[in-house]
């Protein structure tokens, strides 16, 4: 089961990050987001940060020693929050300029 886990998880974060590197370097987001996404750039960096901050979550399951589990969560906890943060910006409309 933990096997199962582990290479679901690891194809959905893979698909997860292709998603952010394609919207980074094209500007393309997949058909049922492009109403939602106004700064594509944007929203796949956060996309990628994201993904990139549950893999260390993943992998701070595996490090021994009470230093390292921390500093890989903590690590991980920031990047996928600052991911997140960046992927709720890239949804918000930009501000109008002013005439």
């Amino acid at each position: 089961m933990h096997a199962f886990v582990f290479v679901t998880l690891a194809v959905i974060l893979v698909l997860y990050a292709i998603l952010g590197i394609v919207a980074i370097t094209t500007g393309w987001v997949v058909p049922w987001l492009r109403g939602t996404i106004a700064r594509p750039r944007l929203w796949g960096s956060g996309t990628l940060l994201f993904a990139s901050g549950i893999a260390l979550f993943r992998y701070g399951a595996t490090v021994h020693g009470t230093t390292a589990i921390d500093l890989v969560f903590g690590g991980g906890l920031l990047v996928f929050l600052s991911g997140a943060a960046l992927q709720f910006l890239g949804q918000r409309p930009g501000r109008v300029p002013s005439a």
